[in-house]
């Protein structure tokens, strides 16, 4: 039963990754913040914007997913991050090769992949700690 409860907090942290990652990108090709879908994205400072929501949300996906760990919540964290960097990586690797947009935004994506999960799994690590008065 416990491997269920693993791999549903792992789902569960990257759907929450996902969805907030898209739900923002809506929000703001809905207010022509970015261009519309399907049109790359020129501004460096725009992919920039990007990133800096994703990173916020490379921490929370662990986070939750230490949450909800029925067990060992950094280990769970680091392997949603595991899954996030193979993704991510997989991603840029489709980017620099079919040439759409800037080469750095989805390697910047690969390579924080893990020190985002190990923030969010360390920030639920310490407020169980704290609200456990010191006891972990």
């Amino acid at each position: 039963m416990n491997i269920f409860r693993s791999i549903g907090a792992v789902v569960a942290g990257l759907l929450a990754v996902v969805l907030l990652s898209l739900g923002t990108d809506q929000i703001l090709h809905e207010l022509k913040v970015f261009p519309p879908w399907g049109e790359p994205m020129h501004d460096p400072m725009l992919n920039a914007i990007a990133l800096s929501y994703r990173l916020v949300f490379g921490v929370v996906g662990p986070y939750i997913t230490a949450r909800l760990a029925p067990h060992a919540p950094m280990r769970h964290a680091i392997t949603l991050g595991i899954l996030g960097l193979v993704l991510a990586s997989f991603g840029a690797y489709m980017a620099v090769n079919m040439n759409v947009g800037p080469a750095w935004y989805p390697i910047a994506l690969a390579l924080s992949s893990l020190p985002t999960a190990w923030l969010g799994g360390w920030l639920y690590q310490r407020q169980r700690v704290r609200s456990s008065g010191g006891q972990a």
